[in-house]
């Protein structure tokens, strides 16, 4: 336990103060929880006692360490029984006045050395410290929900707090078994300030039915390994907190991007609020219900059958060629595989061979399925060879002259009512379509790397794209195993559209020297589950494609907060491209 310091006060005793509440006491603190009514007071019990029970019944804890825990909890009604305590944390609603009230108060009870700490996750530390006569010992201990299980917290520091308060706070993070990172005074610190400008774009997209909100939801849990989609996690976070998130991130940074889109506002007005109230983005069984249930049964009158595809040939002999042939096949097509020479086709079946190999020895497949499967796929090198193919999904460089000389020609040689599609990550789809007599054939089918491993694939529709094209597009990904979503042909499709932006104001932030690379890092990987954070993710990609995608995204929509971060600029630049080249954001062995 901290020197000098053992008995905390939590006030407000929702699901964070609660989950505070708990923290502090399986870890040997004698906790004082105050609420002000008797019926939440109450229910604050009863969350701590429920917690404490599930760790039980998982084996967590035993059930005299969880009655040692409740043990060391006392549950008051008023201030005052916070007299003896060496820290108060407060985690009462996002409300400045209230804060700043409440701080005021509990200055004229605490004693003089006892610390202040404040659990907000957007409001100014500053603004609540200067409500108080010790300034100085006032501090953000922002945690992350649910406050038991999440290994991260967020240190607060304003210009006048104490460097003996940060590091006792510091102290204190690490032996509730939390890793901490210590911050400036600016709205969102880490987490918020990236999760939130994301979460925002996330519902822009919805709100301009680019993406229907179980697409999008699917493309960034699939795409990106995220443990919830953007909309889901705001019905879960509450629609109103992330309104009042967002409206104090645009007012002390005037960012647009964090300028809460409208629809968020409208439903935050009509109580659609999330799963607290049983709906928001979702529709759930109950108040606070995680069940999500469906909203009757919808009709798709524009539904058509899909053209029937069993011939498809892949053009492309690099990893995402290979792959793309490997799940057709899977998924019963008959497969055409051609690369521009003999070489490049025997290396591609060869990694196809290694793939199938693989998958044997891990128990996906049969050897016998192996040999069916690879007895699905042929190699050419000859693009002639496609004249009587169902379907064509190139993947060759992703350079748009490349790729629109490679349609003028498949359309050449493919035989009419054959679709054209193109893997492309972010090129217009639209440009290839325009370059042939079948721009209605013409289709993304956007598949993410590896893709015998990856589920996704994004089904890009052009304008001229015809129906049972589409139709054809989410039958083909589904028979090959994927999970289609659909969207338009725009800059960054679903998966980058949201990705690449978050990257960029990564960088911003690590320009404006708010955080080390590490930290934010740390930040986006323990307090929201992503499984990499994103100078790792930036790495991995690479530099010089990550800036190209971002450029992309900025000649599109001209949205001055996609403007390529200039630090992403001058490491290309340098030759600094990722893990690739040895270093980018870090330097590699």
């Amino acid at each position: 336990m901290s020197a000098q310091m053992s008995r905390v006060g939590v006030v407000g005793l929702g699901t964070m103060g609660a989950g505070i509440a708990e923290v502090f006491a399986r870890n040997g603190f004698t906790v004082v929880a105050v609420e002000a009514s008797p019926e939440t007071l109450e229910r604050g019990r009863g969350a701590i006692h429920g917690s404490t029970n599930r760790a039980v019944a998982r084996g967590k804890i035993s059930e005299s360490e969880r009655d040692e825990v409740l043990g060391r909890i006392t549950f008051a009604g008023s201030l005052d029984a916070l007299a003896q305590v060496d820290l108060v944390i407060e985690a009462i609603p996002e409300d400045l006045d209230r804060k700043r009230a409440l701080f005021a108060a509990l200055d004229g009870i605490v004693s003089a050395h006892a610390i202040l700490a404040t659990n907000t996750s957007s409001l100014s530390v500053t603004e609540i410290a200067v409500a108080t006569q010790r300034p100085a010992q006032v501090i953000g201990m922002h945690f992350f929900n649910p406050a038991p299980v999440q290994a991260f917290v967020e240190i607060v520091r304003t210009v006048v707090t104490s460097q003996e308060v940060v590091d006792r706070m510091v102290e204190v993070a690490r032996h509730l078994g939390k890793e901490p990172v210590v911050v400036g005074d600016r709205a969102g610190f880490i987490a918020n300030a990236l999760l939130f400008g994301y979460l925002n774009h996330a519902v822009s997209m919805y709100e301009a039915h680019y993406a229907t909100r179980e697409d999008i939801d699917a493309a960034m849990k699939l795409g990106c390994g995220y443990p919830m989609g953007p909309l889901a996690l705001l019905d879960l976070i509450g629609l109103d907190t992330a309104y009042e998130i967002l409206d104090t991130m645009y007012k002390q940074g005037r960012d647009r991007l964090h300028a809460p889109a409208p629809i968020l506002k409208q439903m935050v007005t009509a109580g659609l609020k999330g799963r607290k109230t049983g709906q928001g983005f979702y529709s759930y069984a109950a108040p606070h219900s995680p069940q999500v249930v469906p909203e009757g049964p919808h009709v798709d009158e524009s539904r058509v059958d899909p053209r029937p595809v069993q011939r498809v040939g892949v053009i492309g002999s690099g990893t995402m060629a290979t792959g793309i042939a490997e799940v057709l096949a899977k998924g019963g097509c008959e497969v055409v595989l051609v690369a521009r020479s003999e070489s490049s086709v025997d290396r591609a079946l060869r990694g196809i061979d290694t793939s199938l190999g693989k998958a044997v020895e891990r128990g996906k497949i049969e050897s016998a399925d192996r040999d069916l499967i690879r007895g699905r796929i042929s190699g050419s090198t000859a693009l002639e060879d496609l004249a009587d193919v169902d379907l064509v999904v190139e993947a060759v460089v992703e350079d748009i002259n490349v790729k629109t000389a490679l349609f003028v020609t498949l359309d050449q040689i493919c035989r009419p009512g054959a679709i054209l599609a193109t893997t492309t990550s972010s090129l217009p789809v639209i440009e290839l379509a325009a370059v042939t007599n079948r721009p209605q054939d013409v289709v993304g089918l956007h598949f993410f790397n590896p893709a015998a491993v990856m589920r996704l694939v994004e089904v890009v529709t052009t304008v001229s794209t015809a129906p049972d094209v589409l139709a054809t597009a989410v039958e083909i990904s589904l028979r090959a195993g994927k999970h289609p979503v659909v969207c338009g042909d725009r800059a960054g499709f679903i998966v980058n559209a949201l990705l690449f932006p978050y990257l960029n104001d990564a960088i911003r932030m690590l320009e404006a020297n708010y955080a080390l690379a590490e930290d934010i890092d740390i930040a986006m990987k323990k307090g929201c589950g992503y499984p990499m954070g994103p100078f790792e993710l930036l790495d991995v990609v690479g530099l010089d494609v990550s800036l190209a995608i971002q450029q992309t995204l900025y000649r599109e929509f001209r949205e001055p907060g996609f403007a390529p971060a200039p630090r992403l600029e001058h490491l290309v630049t340098a030759g600094y491209l990722g893990r690739k080249s040895g270093r980018g954001f870090r330097t590699y062995g």
